[in-house]
């Protein structure tokens, strides 16, 4: 096969495939019965035509027989009055006259049998017209009720794809809310055992185990500050306390004593 019967093959099953999508069966069944009717009505013609040609003929076939028995009358009025030659005219005349009026009755005969068969295809026709009409609106209907189930189909379907669109978009959101409490409970873990440093604490020194120290000295400090003001409560109640040099803090009683 080659390049062009290919490509023109091709553009035909599109053509057709696209004729087959756009097709509207009601519309094709319609159609096919107005065309039938159409045959109805020129077969009813062709027989109302074969009537008026009979009758057309029958007519003159009587006018015919008219004239004939006149001919004869005037063919017996010529030999009374011894006129040989008009009454042989006259009948001359009416031989001529019977003869076409044979034929007229041979054309009736034939228009008569054509009648008649017309008028039986006329019958069988219109029963079968009116069997397709019969038919071409059964298809129809189941035809509109097969198109209005596919819509129900194609509306129901659509629905269930939004409706998985939608519990999709929800199970999408679930898990961003799952996974940001879950980063969120991580990172206060993480800034709870000092692996991160909390926010705004500037300076207060860097890692985990800067703030443990730090707490542990100014734990002391607050045990040793409490200590003294003990001891103090207790003086002032009987005894005076020596008077006692003030350390720093930090700083032991050898490093003063020291030259």
């Amino acid at each position: 096969m080659g390049l062009i019967s290919r490509f023109t093959t091709y553009i035909k099953t599109v053509f057709s495939s696209s004729l087959d999508k756009a097709e509207d069966p009601g519309m094709t069944l319609d159609y096919a019965y107005q065309q039938q009717l159409q045959q109805l009505q020129n077969l009813r013609r062709a027989i109302a035509e074969i009537v008026t040609n009979e009758k057309r003929l029958e007519l003159q076939r009587s006018q015919g027989e008219t004239q004939i028995a006149k001919y004869e009358d005037q063919a017996r009025q010529a030999l009374a009055g011894n006129r040989e030659d008009l009454a042989r005219m006259a009948l001359e005349r009416r031989q001529q006259l019977q003869t076409q009026i044979a034929g007229f009755q041979d054309q009736i005969e034939q228009l008569k049998a054509q009648q008649e068969k017309f008028v039986q295809m006329e019958q069988r026709l219109s029963a079968r017209v009116e069997a397709f009409r019969t038919q071409k609106e059964m298809v129809k209907t189941q035809y509109g009720a097969a198109q209005a189930q596919v819509k129900v189909s194609e509306a129901a379907t659509g629905i269930s794809e939004e409706m998985t669109d939608v519990n999709m978009a929800v199970q999408r959101a679930q898990d961003k809310v799952v996974t940001m409490q879950a980063r969120a409970n991580a990172m206060d873990q993480l800034i709870e055992e000092g692996t991160l440093p909390e926010t705004g604490q500037l300076g207060s020194g860097g890692d985990y185990l800067d703030r443990q120290l730090n707490q542990l000295s100014s734990q002391s400090q607050v045990d040793s500050q409490m200590a003294a003001m003990k001891q103090q409560l207790q003086l002032g109640s009987g005894e005076k306390p020596q008077s006692q040099p003030q350390f720093p803090s930090g700083e032991s009683e050898q490093s003063q004593a020291a030259p």
